[in-house]
């Protein structure tokens, strides 16, 4: 199993790890260590605790430098989006984590490889294994690899409103002049449908409607967001 799961790390991520007992013990659960007492394994909890601290110390940094503007409030919402369970969960599956741990037979028969909790578990321990393996660099590097992707695909918008997500993915690369114009209103006074449109270095990108011109303004940069990432 975990010689196939270095092939995996290998072909997929460019990982060649050189303790491959550091890898061992970071898919290993402890039910598979009770039922095997003769063998001197270890199990993964230690180095989780080592790899959620690293996750969080670089999400933390590239956030601070990607969003200069961005309140303490918002970056450490924005932070729990990411590094928590949920999100490792979804990342280990999405690297195939889930295939090649190491589970006791009861656990098994129980449905513990698709528990969210021991994925996310076992995201943080391959962290933590590889930065005791090989650095922070190449954690960096796989960070940016599986998570870091996801903010240009949208899947924390939820916690960026949809302007400050579209003004950060259009200025990625540089400054880029974001102007919201009111279109129209209509309807009664007690219900007026207000029209925007958003406009990027004087090209119109989306159009967006509401009862407000502040979720007018939100209706149109998630518009522009979806048809630019739909590109």
């Amino acid at each position: 199993m975990i010689k196939a799961l270095e092939k995996d790390l290998a072909d997929n991520f460019d990982i060649h790890f050189n303790d491959h007992a550091l890898l061992d013990e970071a898919f290993t659960q402890a039910s598979y260590v009770n039922e095997h007492p003769n063998q001197g394994l270890k199990f993964y909890e230690r180095i989780e605790f080592l790899g959620d601290a690293v996750l969080q110390i670089i999400v933390s940094e590239y956030l601070f430098k990607r969003y200069p503007d961005m309140s303490q409030g918002k970056l450490t919402r924005l932070r729990a989006a990411m590094v928590c369970e949920a999100s490792f969960s979804e990342f280990a599956k999405e690297c195939r984590f889930d295939q090649y741990i190491r589970l006791g037979k009861g656990e098994e028969l129980s449905g513990a490889r698709e528990r969210s909790s021991l994925l996310c578990d076992i995201f943080e321990s391959f962290v933590g294994a590889l930065y005791l393996d090989q650095g922070r660099p190449v954690v960096e590097k796989f960070v940016r690899t599986v998570i870091f992707p996801k903010l240009d695909q949208g899947k924390f918008d939820h916690v960026i409103d949809n302007k400050t997500a579209l003004q950060e993915y259009l200025q990625r690369h540089g400054d880029v002049a974001i102007e919201y114009r009111l279109l129209s209103e209509e309807g009664p006074e007690n219900d007026i449908t207000f029209k925007v449109e958003v406009i990027a270095d004087g090209k119109v990108l989306a159009t967006g409607m509401g009862h407000s011109k502040k979720t007018a303004e939100q209706d149109a940069a998630k518009a522009a967001l979806s048809d630019i990432r739909a590109k």
